[in-house]
């Protein structure tokens, strides 16, 4: 299984880039993982919010191919215990999943066809995150679910 983080624009602080490529690596280690940032939409002071999405959208599902699994991380999503994620993680494996999407969307959100596309949402918390912080939170409990489905020391009940 190939896991890929997909996420709408880039990060201008060095402290979240930085943290996201330590858990990348630690990822690594158990799974092969690759990220993807899309490249910000231009001048959206001229577009509503849905216009947005609805770019951004397109940009997204150009990435996706009819057979990867989407799941995105949206604060309307499923929400899990490390465990519980870790139980959803390893079961993709079991049940054979080749590529395992995940996205975090723009700050407006996923357009309604990302949303029909979709096959989970996820939601890392009922409080609502920066989009940009988002990617560290994610890489940290994506990686401390491998650490639980292969029994490392690093979660603690």
């Amino acid at each position: 299984m190939d896991i890929k983080l997909i996420v709408i624009g880039k990060t201008d602080e060095n402290f979240i880039e930085e943290a996201f490529e330590k858990y990348i690596k630690r990822i690594k280690h158990y799974i092969n993982f690759s990220s993807l940032t899309i490249k910000d939409i231009k001048n959206v002071k001229n577009l509503s919010e849905n216009e947005q999405k609805i770019l951004e959208g397109e940009k997204i599902l150009g990435q996706i191919l009819p057979k990867d699994i989407l799941i995105l991380l949206d604060e309307k999503g499923k929400e899990f215990t490390s465990r519980e994620f870790a139980d959803f993680i390893a079961k993709q494996g079991i049940i054979a999943v080749k590529h395992l999407i995940f996205v975090i969307g723009g700050p407006y959100g996923f357009s309604e066809n990302v949303y029909k596309r979709a096959n989970w949402k996820i939601s890392l918390s009922k409080m609502t995150f920066s989009h940009q912080i988002v990617r560290v939170i994610f890489a940290e409990q994506l990686y401390r679910a491998f650490s639980i489905i292969n029994n490392d020391a690093y979660h603690h009940d």
